[in-house]
């Protein structure tokens, strides 16, 4: 966990410095850290995974990733409903195609509860009227509530409270509310873009058969960056602490991944398998399981919210920071902070 720190030398000019928006060490930070993951020394790795475990228990995040999973469930559907009416301008069999691959990444009784959903949104979605554009206005608020709990997440992570205005967050919200669901777009397309769809389109273009089977084996590579870059930009946005700047990916997204890949996997077998969901639960095992696979999802990408605040702990211990102590980030606002939370963070 960390708390907010000034040395003598540098005290804090105005509640939001320009270099959260550089490459440059925040005020306070030493010029000797390393700038990169890279240039940590080998020990230093042992240290991040050792007390990104310990904070992980600490920060409680099993439970907050029981509390993303409720605001992922009622962000889910309207969400959905977005991206229906925007994947809807390219058909129906678009759609179709998705869902068809969702069997790839999710457990079969989460996939279905998905599929119908879409389904039923697609059956009863209209388009051109003032009504459906506010519909998605209205669906895209609700979306956007998985980012407000992501942001409170984050900020419990990184030991700091919330500093920036609602007249700052709540358009912080929306805009990554947004972004993300282009992205998910953009990777629902690519997951289509396969089969007879790239054939027509590499016949269009005059591409031959051997650059759609290297597209057939390199989207995934590419679906997977796409995701990973979702993932950082969560990261960076959320939590309200200063850092380096925007990276594209960072060593905790790239860990969230790889988990949630292997633990989707391994849950999907055991439930195929082992489980008996059918049996317990009746009728609601399709949910059960859901949900789980949600909660699933979320702690592997708190996990890496850790991996990564730990990573920038690291840094600041190597450039000379004390290690006993955890100041090692900055806040990028204090303007709604209480007198008591300045107090607390050492600001007054």
């Amino acid at each position: 966990m960390a708390r907010i720190w000034h040395t003598k030398e540098q005290p804090p000019a105005h509640p939001e410095d320009p270099s959260a928006q550089t490459g440059n060490p925040p005020p306070g930070e030493s010029e000797a850290a390393p700038d990169t993951p890279a240039e940590l020394p080998k020990k230093s790795w042992w240290s991040v995974l050792r007390r990104t475990a310990a904070e992980f228990k600490d920060d409680e995040l099993a439970d907050r990733a029981a509390a993303l999973t409720y605001y992922g469930v009622l962000a889910l559907f309207p969400a959905l409903l977005v991206l229906v009416s925007l994947l809807g301008v390219a058909g129906k069999s678009t759609t179709q195609s998705i869902l068809d691959n969702l069997e790839k990444l999710t457990p079969g009784s989460a996939r279905q509860i998905i599929s119908d959903a879409v389904e039923q949104l697609q059956a009863s979605s209209g388009t051109g009227s003032v009504l459906a554009i506010v519909g998605l206005l209205a669906a895209l608020w609700s979306a956007s509530g998985y980012v407000a709990a992501f942001i409170r997440s984050s900020n419990a992570v990184y030991d700091i409270p919330e500093g920036r205005p609602v007249w700052k967050v709540t358009p912080l919200r929306l805009v990554v509310t947004v972004v993300l669901m282009v992205l998910a777009c953009a990777s629902a397309l690519i997951v289509v873009f396969t089969g007879g769809i790239a054939r027509q389109v590499g016949s269009a273009l005059g591409i031959g058969d051997t650059a759609l089977t290297v597209w057939s084996i390199a989207k995934w590579p590419v679906l997977v960056l796409l995701v990973t870059i979702m993932i950082a930009i969560l990261y960076w946005a959320s939590p309200n602490a200063k850092g380096r700047g925007f990276k594209w990916v960072t060593p905790g997204s790239f860990l969230a991944l790889l988990i949630w890949i292997a633990a989707s996997a391994g849950f999907a077998l055991y439930v195929a398998n082992f489980a008996s969901y059918n049996k317990t639960y009746g009728t609601l095992a399709g949910v059960i399981v859901f949900l789980v696979w949600l909660w699933i999802t979320n702690l592997a990408i708190l996990l890496g919210l850790e991996f990564d605040a730990e990573m920038a702990r690291e840094r600041a211990i190597v450039g000379g920071h004390p290690a006993d102590e955890e100041p090692y980030v900055q806040p990028r606002d204090t303007r709604a902070w209480s007198d008591e939370e300045r107090r607390e963070m050492g600001t007054e």
